[in-house]
């Protein structure tokens, strides 16, 4: 329970983070508001001193300054031109609609300068966070917080926070002006008072529970329709379009469900507001009539004070309405929460650099640039939430400037090692350890070590933008020339020149408009700009043909000599050329060496090899047979 309550008042705390740059202008739109509530209180005020004293001739009820005008001539002044008395009214409507209007201003410029805070903020802190973090969570949930819940709490700080000022002004003054006229009548008026306070505290926590039990379920919908957005062409592809449909409705319906018994719990608790407010509203009338009977209040009097009792409904209405946003904005804040606590890969490289290492600088990081001997030694990795080691205690070594390759089946760890090297997932302690010149890859600078490592990946990710800005987002200063000598390289230039707007071709979400193929060569262009000296080519060629794959093999071998190439292929032909080549099964090295030596062992290689070998033999055989039967056809 303690805990519980530290972490909201933590959220509470993240709130005021968020409302810098925004507070001073929230401040003067409550300000603004106070002036309003101060200047509808007088309208009543006047109302009733033209009924009592200018119109009737009962000694005016006024403050001593007024007073003293009053009874030196005020009332005769005012009694000789009556829209004198209008022009005040309309002076006192005009001053507050100033107000009003300063109010609005200043709250709607606030609340933006809001949002844009906690957006900027939450996008700073989302981008930086670990890959892992990101498996944890569904893309659909976060843009769902990112979106409705900072809506939730612009809502409440716009609309119930700053409204709070003004409200206590209302109450306050409408509770002294109903003072001096009666105070009895004042104290009848006031019992509801706890009473609309009391039972909204005891729908806060109902409200709350509700509303984080929709939030959630809003969060499942957004992922479900953010994954049939992005992965449309799978869903045709395979006839899904029922069967998705069918699941986003029936999400969709439990979705509803919640809000609906969200709906049930504010209309109740509005329901016995209204039942409380005409209550009230009843007892006033009543005695009002008794007591302008009696002769104890005038009828100017009774109007005033059933006017500031009428102001006074919607203040102490708004408080419970406060009350139980409050609950609401609670949750969100909550939500947003679970983002921001989480250390990006930024803030956890810091604390490590706190450690004094030998051989860095005073940051604790290495400061020289990559380059040198890659070596693995007795690296294990298990993935978060799994029980079964995805790489096994790896070690080998890669010279500088050589090539090697990496060979297994789904699941054997390639790609796992890869994501090691870039410190995607960090090694934990104890499970090994990975150098580059002899320097731990845990002690150079993330940005540094990212920057000289360039990958593509089997299935590489492109923006909504033109072709030109996707191929370039790894150099934006590239030249011209240098980008086509990079198209070339990844055998991109043909379709290029096949699009009718070349290189400013939009690309689709994910590259949906490119086929596998174009989108690998893409990749590979894009990954070549930069001239990092470490280059993973991760099964990067698998949706090409063999002649295409040879042909970028051959350009890429010359491109990046002098770099240390990793290469990731299911064909053994991609990875004959490789001065070292590793065969993976389970987590394991089971493998390694050259081609000829892994040739000569006879083991899952040169099976591998073997295979492959037959199975090209007979396609080219059938592809023959096939050319001859056609010939002979012709004939």
């Amino acid at each position: 329970m303690k805990q519980e309550h530290t972490e909201k008042t933590g959220s509470w705390m993240l709130l005021a983070g968020f409302l810098k740059g925004s507070l001073h202008l929230f401040i003067y739109s409550m300000l603004c508001a106070g002036a309003v509530s101060f200047l509808d209180m007088l309208g009543p005020r006047v109302i009733s001193f033209t009924v009592d004293s200018v119109i009737g001739d009962r000694p005016a009820s006024l403050p001593a300054p007024l007073k003293a005008w009053a009874d030196q001539g005020g009332i005769t002044w005012l009694r000789g031109k009556p829209w004198r008395v209008a022009v005040i009214v309309a002076g006192i409507a005009l001053a507050a609609a100033v107000f009003r209007f300063l109010f609005r201003y200043f709250n709607a410029v606030a609340a933006q300068q809001l949002v844009q805070t906690m957006r900027e903020r939450l996008y700073r802190k989302i981008i930086g966070l670990p890959y892992s973090w990101h498996g944890r969570n569904a893309a659909g949930d976060i843009i769902q917080r990112c979106t409705s819940d900072v809506e939730t709490i612009k809502v409440f700080v716009s609309e119930q926070l700053t409204s709070l000022v003004r409200v206590i002004v209302l109450i306050v003054l409408a509770m002294a002006f109903m003072w001096m006229i009666d105070p009895v009548m004042t104290a009848a008026a006031s019992v509801y008072i706890p009473v609309i306070i009391g039972y909204s505290l005891f729908f806060y926590s109902r409200i709350g529970s509700a509303f984080e039990k929709a939030d959630a379920q809003e969060g499942i919908l957004s992922a479900i329709a953010q994954e049939n957005l992005t992965g449309v062409r799978v869903v045709r592809a395979f006839g899904r379009e029922e069967y998705e449909r069918s699941r986003f409705e029936k999400q969709n319906e439990q979705y509803t469900g919640f809000w609906v018994r969200l709906m049930k719990i504010l209309t109740i608790n509005w329901v016995v507001g209204d039942l409380v407010t005409g209550l009230q509203y009843l007892l006033i009338i009543c005695m009002g009539t008794a007591m302008c009977v009696r002769g104890r209040i005038t009828a100017g009097q009774f109007i005033a004070f059933f006017s500031y009792n009428a102001m006074l409904t919607w203040p102490v209405r708004s408080l419970g309405r406060v009350i139980s946003e409050m609950s609401k904005a609670g949750i969100s804040l909550e939500r947003l929460a679970y983002i921001l606590k989480e250390p990006t890969e930024w803030e956890t490289e810091n604390a490590l650099a706190e450690t004094d290492v030998q051989g860095c600088n005073k940051d604790g990081k290495s400061s020289g640039p990559i380059k040198g001997d890659i070596l693995f030694r007795n690296v294990s990795f298990t993935y978060p939430g799994s029980s079964v080691p995805a790489v096994r205690n790896v070690s080998f070594t890669v010279k500088e400037g050589t090539t090697v390759g990496i060979l297994g089946g789904t699941g054997s760890g390639k790609t796992t090692l890869l994501l090691l090297l870039e410190r995607v997932y960090p090694l934990q302690e104890g499970c090994g350890e990975i150098t580059i010149g002899g320097k731990s890859i845990a002690q150079i600078p993330l940005d540094q070590l990212r920057r000289s490592i360039g990958i593509v990946d089997q299935e590489p990710f492109l923006f909504s933008r033109s072709l030109k800005e996707n191929l370039r987002i790894s150099a934006e200063d590239a030249s011209d020339e240098e980008l086509e000598r990079c198209v070339k390289i990844a055998d991109l230039q043909e379709t290029i020149r096949s699009f009718p707007s070349g290189y400013d071709t939009f690309v689709g979400e994910r590259g949906v408009t490119l086929s596998g193929g174009q989108k690998q060569r893409a990749a590979i262009a894009r990954t070549l700009i930069r001239h990092c000296p470490v280059m993973i080519f991760d099964d990067s060629l698998s949706a090409v043909d063999s002649q295409t794959d040879e042909r970028i093999r051959h350009a890429l071998a010359k491109e990046t000599k002098g770099a240390t190439v990793f290469l990731v292929s299911h064909r053994v032909s991609t990875l004959r050329g490789a001065d070292l080549i590793l065969v993976m099964e389970e987590g394991r090295i089971c493998e390694q060496g050259t081609h000829e030596t892994l040739l000569e062992k006879g083991g899952m290689y040169a099976k591998i090899f073997r295979m492959q070998s037959e199975n090209a033999a007979r396609t080219a055989e059938k592809e023959y047979a096939g050319g001859k039967g056609e010939n002979a056809d012709e004939q």
